[in-house]
């Protein structure tokens, strides 16, 4: 390779990706960002509204998944910076992009566990998705972590919806 190639392809690669297989992986990890995002602010809102006999269980157990979902921000934010992309996203960016939802009136315990299995549901959609692109284009950094997410995705749905029977 000459040095006019070299230079071309220092230009359109990225740690030996393309910058369309980049942009991929980066528009994945965005909406994933803004979901997890929108999930860390219900469950500070579930955490210190709950009520009723579950209280002492809830109150940990949501202090317990904020925390967690906090540092899955982080790991992803750094994960879009890697590809050179800063993860900044507004509040409305988050409203806008998120498919979870934010929850505006009280939920009951019963509700609010309801509405943290549902958003497992689609923070599973979305890892799986990003872990598709990961695979096809050949990002192992990137799918190991979605495996890591989705299996502790799993295990806490696993959780909730014992807590549910």
């Amino acid at each position: 390779m000459n040095t006019k190639e070299l230079k071309k392809n220092i230009k359109t690669k990225k740690l030996g990706f393309t910058l369309e297989e980049g942009s991929e992986i980066v528009t994945g990890l965005k909406h994933m960002l803004a979901n997890y995002q929108m999930f860390y602010h219900k469950l500070r809102n579930f955490h210190w509204n709950i009520e009723g006999p579950d209280f002492f269980e809830l109150h940990e157990e949501f202090e317990k998944e904020y925390k967690t979902v906090a540092e899955s921000i982080d790991i992803i934010a750094e994960r879009m910076r890697i590809f050179n992309i800063k993860p900044m996203l507004s509040l409305k960016d988050i409203s806008n992009i998120a498919t979870i939802k934010d929850i505006e009136k009280p939920l009951t315990a019963t509700a609010m566990v309801s509405e943290v299995l549902k958003d497992y549901e689609i923070l599973h959609d979305n890892l799986l998705n990003v872990l598709n692109i990961s695979l096809n284009i050949g990002d192992n950094v990137t799918e190991q972590m979605m495996t890591d997410f989705m299996r502790r995705i799993e295990k806490r749905n696993w959780m909730f919806t014992s807590w549910c029977k």
